[in-house]
């Protein structure tokens, strides 16, 4: 921890005469305490830059980096260690800044496989100091470019969010748009091109520094097996101000079907279109193909994009049902993908005690169902809860190994001797005897509640009755 005296030249660094929050408040340019409306009016400033570095702008920034956490980057600074940095280096790295000639370092290239095992997806992790200052930056581009942009957008904006876009789609279903266009993007964050990008960010930012500090951001190079490659298009997934370059780009693509009266959700670059007919569909698949390769230099990937029904797709892990009143439910994939991750938690909990794969368990069920509690098909989630349990039970019987153990365990949980010695040398696999009337009367529902094991049913419920 910092001394109180070390803070307090973070502090008096921060808020130099340069660049003080006074000063920039009285010429309406403060971060997160003045009015949206004054935010807003910085878009013809031309000293942008100082507002990004004003006091509490950065602390708010900083206090952002921090509860986010994250990976180091090539230069191997951990987030706890930024505030020691800040003390001794802040007001060379704030000059540089407001002169315009700070250099952000190469990002580190991680990849990560992508949902479904399909291929692998490139993250571009920055250095905790280039972290801080695009959160600084983006606490300041947001509020301008923000309240253009269209309604039918929701991916990583304020007040904004995927249940909102799920909710809507489920609304235009049931009003008759029992078609979808479902487009993806072939492979988006890295063919955005800079110079189209940078066009439209300069039509609201003025201020060359920051115009000249996000192209510095944009083609910094990604270190990756200890080489840096140069980046000529693209701006990797990992940083701060990556969504919102996303979203300022993707602008003119919701405009454009705003344009011709289109119902729309985009999230981030997840864009679904709903119309009456198959036909129109595939004519709006085709001409948004041609506009998005002319007027963004994207390209659809023509696989994975579809004209279909609802209920056939998935749209940020939900789906539809067929009725004429459409539910929300867990489309196939996102259950697929829940199984495939709590498979390889089973796995490392083979040796260990049955309270500790619960309880390594928990957060990952309640968190799964708090994304999903918009759910109105019920039946899946008991399927899952009775899987779950056959689970634990399977890694019991593993556990058990030999003969004599499973016998003498199930007759400690009031299974007879003989049935219990049948049990235990019957010959079958772990997963048969998991579901087996032996194993679901030793160890029934009650037990495992009794382990605090969450059930996805009542925590939907809870969940349901408190919204």
């Amino acid at each position: 921890m910092m001394t109180a005296e070390a803070e307090g030249r973070f502090e008096t660094a921060a808020a130099s005469p340069e660049g003080s929050g006074r000063n920039l408040q009285e010429k309406g340019a403060g971060a997160s305490n003045i009015s949206a409306k004054k935010e807003h009016s910085l878009q013809g400033n031309q000293r942008l830059m100082e507002a990004v570095v004003e006091r509490e702008n950065m602390k708010r920034a900083y206090h952002r980096v921090c509860a986010n956490k994250g990976s180091a980057g090539v230069d191997g600074m951990a987030v706890g260690d930024l505030r020691g940095y800040l003390v001794e280096n802040w007001l060379c790295i704030k000059e540089e800044l407001l002169s315009g000639q700070y250099q952000p370092r190469p990002v580190l290239g991680v990849e990560i496989p992508k949902p479904g095992g399909k291929g692998m997806r490139q993250l571009g992790i920055p250095t905790v100091l280039d972290r801080l200052i695009q959160q600084a930056l983006n606490q300041v581009l947001q509020p301008i470019f923000d309240p253009g942009f269209s309604e039918s957008s929701y991916g990583f904006r304020p007040g904004r969010s995927a249940h909102q876009a799920v909710k809507k789609a489920r609304e235009y279903v049931s009003e008759g748009r029992r078609w979808v266009v479902d487009m993806d993007l072939e492979k988006f964050f890295d063919r955005v091109n800079h110079d189209m990008l940078m066009v439209r960010v300069s039509r609201k930012i003025k201020d060359k520094r920051i115009l000249t500090l996000i192209r510095c951001y944009l083609t910094s190079g990604m270190m990756s097996g200890g080489l840096v490659s140069q980046r000529t298009e693209g701006t990797p997934q990992g940083g701060p101000l990556s969504p919102l370059l996303s979203n300022i780009l993707l602008d003119d693509l919701d405009k454009e079907l705003e344009r011709r009266g289109h119902k729309f959700c985009r999230y981030a670059d997840d864009a679904n279109v709903y119309v009456g007919t198959k036909r129109s569909g595939e004519r709006v698949l085709s001409s948004l193909t041609r506009f998005l390769a002319k007027q963004l230099g994207l390209k659809v990937n023509q696989e994975k994009s579809a004209v279909d029904r609802p209920w056939n797709r998935k749209f940020l892990g939900y789906s539809l049902t067929f009725h004429r009143k459409s539910r929300l439910k867990v489309a196939k994939a996102s259950i697929e993908r829940l199984k495939g991750k709590l498979r390889e938690m089973f796995r490392r909990g083979r040796g260990h005690a049955l309270r500790r794969v619960i309880d390594d368990l928990n957060p990952v069920l309640k968190g799964w169902m708090v994304y999903f509690r918009l759910t109105e098909v019920r039946g899946v989630l008991e399927e899952l809860d009775s899987w779950i349990r056959r689970k634990l039970r399977c890694v019991l019987w593993r556990q058990w190994k030999r003969s004599f153990t499973r016998a003498k365990n199930l007759m400690k949980r009031g299974i007879a001797e003989k049935r219990a010695w049948k049990s235990a040398t019957n010959g079958r696999g772990p997963w048969w005897n998991s579901g087996a009337s032996h194993m679901n009367e030793a160890f029934p529902r009650r037990f495992f509640d009794k382990y605090n094991l969450p059930s996805l049913l009542t925590q939907l419920k809870r969940l349901q009755c408190i919204l």
